[in-house]
């Protein structure tokens, strides 16, 4: 009877030992010693870049953590939403030429502006531009805050003025 609970007991405590020798091992310090729990490189307003050196402040996006990944608002969390969209999107396929026309980017850029929640601008003077289309955005008034163009073959955006 004390021979089985003997082994039992010395295999728990070789799985025991191993485990802690994999998680030391997992767990190093830097090289540098700034080693401490996640998150106090933003506290103390800095951030890891991507080669792992230490940096003055954090980046508008988050903080880089060693081996390139992010934490924060465009990290874990903003890829997992990302992510989400593309599943949610993934039905419409898009088209090598989507051939957009005036009507068609101001629509897109209507809809950009109340997926950003902004009611009040409007999208003006859509027009084609040698081989974009161009558009304003403008507050209610009509004064204009900038001018776009929108490539009609691949749908890429480009801030002009």
């Amino acid at each position: 009877m004390q021979k089985p609970i003997a082994i039992a007991v010395a295999a728990f405590l070789t799985g025991a030992v191993s485990t802690g020798v994999i998680v030391a091992q997992a767990q190093q310090a830097p090289a540098d010693g700034a080693g401490g729990p996640p998150g106090h490189e933003r506290a103390a307003g800095r951030h890891w870049s991507e080669r792992g050196d230490r940096m003055d402040r954090a980046g508008p996006h988050g903080m880089m953590m060693p081996g390139g990944m992010m934490a924060g608002p465009m990290g874990q969390e903003g890829w997992h939403h990302r992510m989400e969209m593309m599943r949610a999107m993934a039905l419409v396929p898009a088209a090598e030429d989507r051939k957009l026309s005036p009507a068609d980017v101001t629509k897109i850029a209507e809809g950009f502006l109340l997926w950003k929640g902004n009611h009040s601008w409007k999208v003006l003077n859509a027009a084609v531009e040698a081989d974009q289309i161009g558009f304003d955005l403008a507050t209610k008034d009509g004064s204009v805050i900038a001018h776009f163009t929108m490539d009609p073959k691949t749908g890429a955006l480009k801030r002009v003025s």
